[in-house]
């Protein structure tokens, strides 16, 4: 961006911490616009008023800083929606960060809107899929805004440089950031996610304090532990009977999880960029969700529908890691997705145990389960085993005829 198109007013994604200090004090010193800091509380496990104490430190009014509890929302309308899709990238990642990232573009969106803004700036790298995530659900948004991602315009290109900087322009540098940080760390209430530095080489094994949120399977308690969680129409409501708030729901299976070590993932996954990175992921919460969503969805989702929601989801999944959540494709799988969970109500019984969460036991009003039809004992005519044999040859008769047109051209 030109200093000839500066913008005059920029609402920074702002975590308090050193990297987007300085790009506070940077969007002021290089384009001399005022800067309003929105931060999250997603649920990071963080105190959040710091950010609020450094903000006015470096000289934001207090009518310029925004700090929202966006929990219940990041829960309930993005969180909630995806795991009704049983979404994961490449067989294995839940998502975590990816999915946090349209929620903040959207309230960068709506303060620039509030305030005059005419710009919004992220902290996200030029190596990572954090930006095309933050920028496409902006111009989604309003196509009209215009970003900043300082990480691609700033000669910042070292850690000594970013540390030079704060000390010229008195941003507090705290003791641990003066030498090289051991691995960056993302967090929200669905995961943490743990890249860079000691796990840059995906030959050596992750250290144990890189772990946050679970104890390693090995340490946890030596008994089982048995959950029931409710579902309405594909939506957790409940725990062990007791209603709960979608955020409270996370949490709580958030705090039995990594307990009982469940929802750890070393990955190697491609980003959308083109690289490969290796990241450590824990999800605790998340894997006991789609675990008991899949549970309940086994007796009251008819075949078919699963089945055609099992080959929409790598879809589904990989637009979300993409950063397309406010694409019309989203949009419509997520119509499809939220018709096929119309009768996905009823309790799952999970065993959690040394770093495994499985279901034990579902029931439902809407189960599409019948003993009458399944029984190894007397049906009571609920089902003609005669009927097979029809069944089979109808389906058999393509291939019937395949091997004896094979046998007749040898």
């Amino acid at each position: 961006m030109s200093k000839v198109t500066a913008p005059k007013k920029v609402v920074l994604a702002y975590s308090g911490g050193l990297d987007t200090s300085i790009i506070l004090k940077w969007l002021q010193t290089e384009y001399g616009c005022e800067v309003v800091t929105f931060t999250a509380d997603l649920g990071q496990g963080e105190e959040l008023e710091p950010a609020r104490a450094k903000a006015e430190l470096m000289g934001i009014p207090p009518e310029n800083i925004y700090i929202e509890d966006v929990r219940e929302e990041f829960v309930r309308d993005f969180v909630f929606p995806m795991f009704r899709a049983n979404a994961v990238y490449e067989g294995l990642y839940l998502l975590g960060t990816s999915i946090a990232r349209p929620l903040i573009s959207k309230r960068l969106v709506e303060i620039a809107e509030e305030v005059g803004a005419d710009a919004v700036a992220h902290g996200a790298t030029g190596k990572g899929n954090d930006q095309v995530r933050f920028e496409l659900a902006a111009y989604a948004l309003n196509p009209d805004i215009k970003v900043i991602a300082p990480w691609r315009e700033w000669d910042l290109s070292s850690r000594t440089k970013l540390l030079e900087f704060a000390e010229e322009h008195q941003i507090p540098v705290a003791k641990d950031k003066r030498g090289e940080a051991p691995f960056s760390v993302d967090a929200n209430l669905l995961h943490t996610s743990s890249e860079g530095k000691v796990l840059e080489d995906p030959a050596e094994m992750a250290p144990d304090y890189v772990y946050q949120r679970t104890v390693a399977p090995e340490d946890a308690p030596n008994e089982p532990e048995f959950v029931e969680v409710g579902f309405e129409r594909g939506d957790a409501v409940s725990i062990n009977g007791e209603a709960m708030s979608p955020a409270t729901i996370l949490d709580k299976l958030n705090e039995l999880g990594g307990k009982h070590g469940c929802g750890r993932l070393d990955l190697v996954e491609g980003r959308f960029v083109g690289m490969k990175s290796r990241g450590i992921y824990e999800t605790p919460g998340g894997t006991l969700l789609l675990e008991a969503h899949r549970g309940i969805e086994s007796i009251t989702l008819d075949r078919g529908a699963a089945h055609l929601k099992d080959e929409l989801m790598p879809r589904y999944a990989e637009l979300i890691y993409n950063g397309f959540w406010y694409s019309p494709e989203r949009e419509m799988l997520q119509a499809a997705i939220d018709k096929s969970q119309e009768h996905v109500t009823g309790t799952v019984k999970l065993k959690l145990y040394k770093g495994s969460a499985r279901t034990v036991g579902r029931w439902s009003d809407h189960s599409l389960y019948s003993e009458a039809h399944v029984t190894f004992e007397d049906d009571a005519g609920a089902y003609d085993q005669k009927d097979a044999a029809g069944f089979i040859q109808l389906n058999a008769l393509r291939l019937k005829l395949l091997a004896a047109r094979n046998k007749r051209m040898k």
